[in-house]
């Protein structure tokens, strides 16, 4: 089986189970690797002068080790296995790429320790990308993605196994690694990495040879695979390469956050209230509720031995205070539960209570210093511009009897506190980016004339999106399918779509350990998909909607009738605690431990023990991103909103707050406080110290009866002509700036009769057949009204 590995970290998406294999590759060590390497001497052997991938070496490279190589040794070397990837012999091009992919490993032959092997994996791929590696690489995908030979073969086999997708494997290894190595910046970078840097970014943003951005190319690879016609494709690679390069050509969210700031600038917009990135890194995070079966079982065990106890006060509702105001003290009566009872789900907290902060995203950083915040709330309070006119409606209509529409500035006849809370409200009002946006769509929809073509700026998000507009429904479709079939919730179907194609070996296992491996296998790299396609699909998202709202809504109307929302929530309907918490990775083989150290012999135990890890970053990185998502599709639509209600997301969402990180408890309680107005009065009463943790955590909007269910925008029957409005606006924006050929409403008129009457018309084939029954009912029994045809005249 061959080896496509890539470095894995806690923090950083693992891209190959194979390193797990990776003694097995004879890869081109420059001279025998160095005690205690890790490699056995079948993978050191080599005749001298030649490496295992058939090429001659250089000359001056002969039986020197890597790292002595001087830099035009080592281009010399690379370049010479450049020219061995033109070759027409395909086993040896898969040679000399999977040299290239030893290289891009960082040479761990001739490293003694993790950290070398990271330097030079950093190291050489710079080097490879200066002297036109991923440019014939590229190539060498494009060959492959139409290799029909292949193609064919996968779908005439029974079962589809790791040797099938060997060079689709190698040749996307060793993209990922140089997209991530160079993509990430450090300090200690070299002014010419940080050029390469920026070229690398421009040359996958702004393609040149080619009409569209790589990233196509990949969305492509997804929807091919989901439509059956390459089985083959190693979908776990393609996602994350797909993953990483939108983080690296469109920008993470912090680069998200500078682009939204500057934005706000140029539209002459006030400064945001606060960073919400950093503010969610100082959040911590609030005791779960208890459940009704939970508070049963606690009223039976209680009904023997009732103890009077002392009314207490109750806490402040301040989330900063030194004590958690979700729990209460020994002597202290909550409405839900009672301390002394310890439930089984309460158990499994245990882990994840003993730090009181946990950093918002899934990165190495350092550990984050507890601020200490004043007492109040995080967030600054917002109001939009429909707010301030639903208020001033309700005020006119109660107090004059008649409204004055969109005026937000005559308050003559209102009485004094309406006029203080209108100022209080304009104090508060915020105008989004897209409140701009959606204005100006409006203005060019109605003066198209006078207004002139808008100015469009060639971001590396809008040619993206050119790209991707008349496909963007496949790909979306593709990508929910893929998830769904890696949803730990998903049961195994005849008809759906086989994601274990890179993973499982030809020979299936025999032994129990074996079994073991292979299972442990499986479920990491379902994990693995599931994070890069939360990932990038959040991505899209939030970059789409900087760029245009549009956009963004195209996109999300997309996934909302690709059933998105009901996928997300049966993802969420599990044992949540159990999935952050799993352990399906064995730590003495990820990479790139498993290179320089000595194996321990492995055990069924030592598997069973998994690693010491109290829970599983990527799996709680993925679960904060499908929730973000969910967000997105349902935030301000409340027609979306209601099919979280119908879909009964309440206690599934209400599990989730079990988990005890402070980003995701946000995000949920998000989601509950959209749908709390349709959940009735009986649940808000008995699920208090949700409301109250959405109180503290979630960001107030003025005027927001969300608590009491009285809003006014709330009318069932409103749903679906909110969406088809939406539809309609969107397919105005995307016709009038992205078909400007077709259309031809505003095209010179031919008032010239002769010219006219001269035109070749196309008609249908069959079209004499029916001529004269189309001339009676067109033409004879439609009466001429004379009086319009003058008037226009």
């Amino acid at each position: 089986q061959s080896c496509t590995a890539t470095p894995r970290s806690p923090s950083s998406a693992p891209t190959g189970d194979a390193s797990r294999r990776i003694f097995t590759l004879k890869v081109p060590a420059l001279s025998s690797a160095p005690r205690g390497s890790g490699q056995p001497p079948q993978a050191r052997a080599g005749p001298p002068g030649r490496h295992p991938a058939g090429c001659r070496v250089p000359f001056p490279v002969q039986g020197r080790r890597w790292l002595e190589l001087d830099g035009a040794q080592q281009k010399a070397y690379v370049m010479r296995l450049l020219d061995g990837l033109e070759v027409v012999n395909r086993d040896k091009r898969l040679k000399v790429a999977r040299a290239i992919l030893y290289l891009a490993q960082g040479v761990f032959g001739d490293c003694d320790n993790e950290g070398d092997v990271l330097h030079w994996s950093r190291h050489n791929s710079f080097l490879l990308y200066q002297l036109g590696t991923f440019t014939a690489f590229l190539e060498l995908l494009n060959m492959e993605i139409d290799n029909s030979q292949a193609c064919s073969s996968a779908l005439r086999k029974p079962a589809i196994s790791l040797a099938d997708s060997t060079e689709l494997r190698v040749l996307l290894s060793v993209m990922y690694l140089m997209v991530e190595n160079i993509r990430v910046e450090q300090e200690a970078d070299p002014p010419e990495w940080k050029t390469c840097r920026e070229t690398f970014r421009m040359e996958l943003s702004f393609p040149v040879h080619t009409e569209e951005p790589f990233a196509l190319l990949l969305f492509t690879m997804v929807t091919k695979f989901c439509s059956g016609h390459a089985p083959h494709f190693p979908m776990k690679k393609v996602l994350l390469l797909l993953w990483k390069v939108l983080l690296f050509t469109l920008g993470g969210f912090e680069a998200l956050q500078a682009m939204k700031v500057r934005k706000r600038e140029e539209l002459g917009l006030p400064p945001l209230p606060e960073d919400s990135i950093q503010v969610m890194r100082s959040m911590r995070a609030a005791s779960p509720p208890t459940y009704s079966i939970e508070l049963m079982e606690q009223q039976q065990q209680k009904r023997g031995h009732r103890s009077r106890r002392p009314l207490v006060k109750q806490d402040s509702l301040d989330i900063y205070n030194e004590r958690d105001p979700f729990k209460n003290d020994e002597a202290g009566v909550d409405e839900e539960e009672n301390d002394d009872v310890d439930s089984g789900i309460e158990g499994e907290l245990d882990l994840m209570e003993r730090d009181a902060i946990i950093p918002a995203m899934p990165a190495q950083r350092p550990p984050i210093e507890r601020v200490s915040f004043p007492k109040g709330l995080p967030w600054a309070p917002k109001v939009r511009q429909k707010d301030i006119e639903h208020f001033l409606e309700a005020s006119r209509n109660k107090f004059i009897g008649f409204t004055l529409g969109q005026d937000t500035e005559t308050l003559i006849g209102l009485p004094r506190p309406i006029h203080e809370s209108v100022k209080t409200l304009k104090q508060h009002k915020y105008v989004s980016i897209s409140d701009v946006q959606i204005k100006n769509e409006e203005e060019l929809e109605k003066c198209p004339m006078s207004l002139g073509e808008e100015e469009v700026q060639e971001t590396p998000c809008e040619i993206l999106y050119r790209a991707m507009l008349y496909n963007l429904p496949q790909y979306m479709i593709a990508l929910l399918k893929i998830l769904l079939a890696a949803a730990p919730t998903s049961k195994a179907k005849t008809d759906s779509i086989n994601i274990l194609a890179d993973v499982l070996p030809e020979e299936m296992p025999i032994t129990v350990l074996q079994s073991m491996k292979l299972g442990i296998d499986v479920n990491r790299h379902k994990e693995i998909i599931v994070k890069s396609i939360s990932a990038l699909l959040l991505l899209l998202l939030k970059h789409f909607k900087l760029n245009h709202i549009y956009q963004f809504e195209y996109v999300s109307q997309h996934l909302v009738f690709a059933n998105c929302i009901p996928l997300i929530l049966k993802f969420f309907n599990q044992n949540i605690m159990s999935y952050i918490t799993a352990k399906n990775s064995i730590s003495v083989l990820d990479y790139p431990h498993c290179t320089v150290y000595d194996l321990p012999e492995l055990t069924a135990e030592s598997l069973e023990a998994g690693d010491n890890n109290q829970f599983c970053w990527r799996n709680l990185f993925s679960c904060i991103n499908l929730l973000r998502i969910l967000n997105k599709l349902t935030k301000w639509k409340h027609s979306r909103t209601m099919m979280l209600v119908v879909f009964k997301s309440a206690p599934i969402l209400k599990r989730a707050l079990k988990v005890k990180q402070a980003m995701m408890q946000l995000y949920v309680l998000k989601l509950l406080k959209i749908q709390t107005k349709y959940l009735g009065r009986q649940w808000r009463k008995s699920n208090m110290k949700t409301m109250s943790a959405i109180y503290q955590k979630v960001r107030h909007r003025m005027n927001d009866d969300w608590a009491y269910g009285n809003d006014i925008d709330a009318r069932p029957w409103d749903f679906q002509a909110e969406e088809c409005t939406l539809r309609a606006n969107i397919e105005a924006f995307n016709s009038r700036r992205y078909d400007k050929p077709q259309d031809s409403e505003f095209a010179p008129v031919d008032n010239c009769l002769q010219s006219v009457l001269g035109q070749r018309l196309e008609l249908p084939e069959d079209f004499h057949y029916s001529y004269e029954l189309w001339l009676e009912r067109e033409v004879f029994s439609q009466p001429i009204r004379w009086e319009e045809l003058l008037h226009y005249q």
